[in-house]
């Protein structure tokens, strides 16, 4: 864990989840850096996606956790970027599978929907799941567009 530096955002409906789940994390050992917001002010999700997903492209942290109201509007703004596979979960299986099959670098959440309980033991199986590799490397790599 000493070396695992994750990165942290959210618009304002996710803030409250986001404070909770960096408290928690710190005290499991990580290193957390926070992209911002910063208070429940009104604020658009998509900017403070972004700065997550460059974050994560530049290798400045090893995984990304992001939080809105639906999980919708920072999960599309952190997948525009070429080298982000971000995964909406609502639940653990999908959290595993995100990791496991998918390979996924950012675990979106939909912070109006789900219990603090619920998002960290997301956060616990998406930390702790390797990416498998095999029959899913192929998938992975078709992903990126070659425009």
């Amino acid at each position: 864990m000493a070396n695992i530096k994750i990165g942290l955002a959210s618009d304002h409906a996710g803030f409250e989840l986001k404070e909770r789940i960096k408290r928690f994390l710190e005290k499991q050992g990580y290193s957390c850096v926070d992209y911002g917001t910063y208070s429940k002010e009104s604020v658009s999700y998509a900017f403070f996606g972004h700065q997550l997903a460059n974050a994560v492209e530049k290798k400045d942290v090893s995984l990304g956790i992001a939080v809105c109201g639906s999980g919708n509007g920072i999960n599309m703004a952190l997948n525009k970027h070429q080298g982000i596979r971000s995964a909406l979960c609502w639940n653990e299986d999908i959290a595993y599978y995100a990791r496991a099959h998918n390979d996924a670098n950012v675990l979106a959440l939909p912070g109006r929907f789900i219990s603090t309980e619920t998002a960290k033991k997301m956060v616990t199986k998406f930390l702790n799941t390797p990416f498998e590799g095999g029959r899913h490397k192929q998938r992975i790599d078709a992903i990126p567009l070659n425009c």
